[in-house]
């Protein structure tokens, strides 16, 4: 199963996958759309899925689900989704989320692997003008599928694509299911995955930089029935080069990473040759971690600014070199596999 060939976005602005366009180009386009958001089963075909609408957003699995559990996540991104309600844009919106269930099916496996690897990013959180909103997923499967070319028995499953987060929302196409929520999501996820692809060993990492998000993450692990599994923070290793010199969201590392993975999913109508008016509307660090706390301050804030959702500094594209992160990235995770599986 190849995940990053099958599903994740190949090009930027091109497709039905919503989380293959960028902030800019969603706010062109989907204005009086129906959104489509599916529920289906594990192994569901993805061609099946993207079939369902011009927009389909990244589907929820009825094997990870109770129905108390569908219902809040399912009202949840109507309140983010397009916009957050109650800020400007939401009011405004004649956007609307349809939800589909495809019916139940049990879709079998010949195969048993000896790991399992999925994502739990934010693959609905806006980038910027210029990179996709599954640009987390882009990143942590990039190297997933490094690992799986050189790892006999790693197989790559499909990802989690909704998760916390809180500095898209004040831009808008940006979904937080909330913490709670995500950590219940996840446990279900773990539980299905597990009984329908049988792995010896489970490897979850995930890109997105939110503290609150990877704990989520971590207690909807320990609260499943798998027992044996490894977390990673992918961007751990990289530090120095992201959120230490004030580049967290959307800004050089997170470009140099995702023009990695491919070339065609950055927006060249706006990278490189107007990466100076990007730089003139990106938010700092500081200013960010001192809105966080606050959504409707942050909402206030942005809404009254020309910002563009960059939280960072684009700049630092120039003084990093993706080959370089990757391969740390790669260390750690074959420390961890090492470790994880004892061989």
């Amino acid at each position: 199963m190849n995940v990053l060939i099958e599903y994740l976005p190949t090009k930027v602005n091109q497709g039905s996958w919503l989380t293959s366009y960028t902030l800019d180009e969603l706010k062109n386009r989907i204005d009086g759309q129906k959104i489509v958001l599916p529920i289906c089963s594990l192994g569901t075909p993805f061609e099946h899925i993207q079939q369902l609408g011009d927009f389909v957003l990244p589907p929820l699995y009825h094997e990870a689900l109770d129905e108390s559990l569908k219902t809040s996540i399912i009202a949840q991104i109507r309140r983010c989704f397009p916009f957050l309600q109650g800020t400007r844009r939401a009011i405004d919106s004649a956007t609307s989320v349809q939800v589909v269930e495809l019916p139940r099916e049990a879709h079998r496996l010949s195969m048993k692997t000896r790991v399992l690897s999925f994502s739990v990013d934010t693959a609905v959180e806006q980038h910027g003008p210029h990179l996709p909103l599954a640009t987390d997923t882009i990143q942590s499967y990039l190297v997933l599928s490094r690992l799986a070319r050189e790892i006999d028995g790693f197989a790559v499953g499909p990802p989690v694509e909704y998760g916390h987060l809180t500095w898209g929302l004040p831009f808008g196409m940006s979904i937080d299911i909330t913490p709670p929520l995500l950590a219940r999501y996840v446990t279900g996820f773990a539980n299905a995955i597990q009984t329908w692809m049988e792995p010896e060993t489970m490897y979850v990492v995930d890109v997105h930089g939110s503290i609150v998000h990877r704990t989520a993450i971590e207690d909807g692990l320990r609260a499943s029935s798998v027992k044996q599994y490894a977390f990673r923070w992918l961007y751990d290793p990289i530090v120095e080069f992201a959120g230490d010199r004030g580049d967290q969201h959307a800004g050089g590392v997170e470009t140099a990473m995702v023009e990695l993975a491919s070339p065609d999913l950055v927006d060249r109508r706006w990278w490189p040759d107007r990466i100076d008016e990007l730089a003139a509307q990106q938010m700092d660090l500081d200013t960010a971690v001192e809105l966080t706390p606050d959504l409707n301050q942050f909402v206030k804030h942005a809404e009254s600014q020309s910002l563009n959702g960059i939280v960072g500094d684009v700049y630092n594209y120039h003084k990093v070199d993706a080959s370089t992160m990757l391969a740390r990235m790669l260390e750690v995770t074959r420390a961890d596999l090492k470790q994880l599986t004892g061989a």
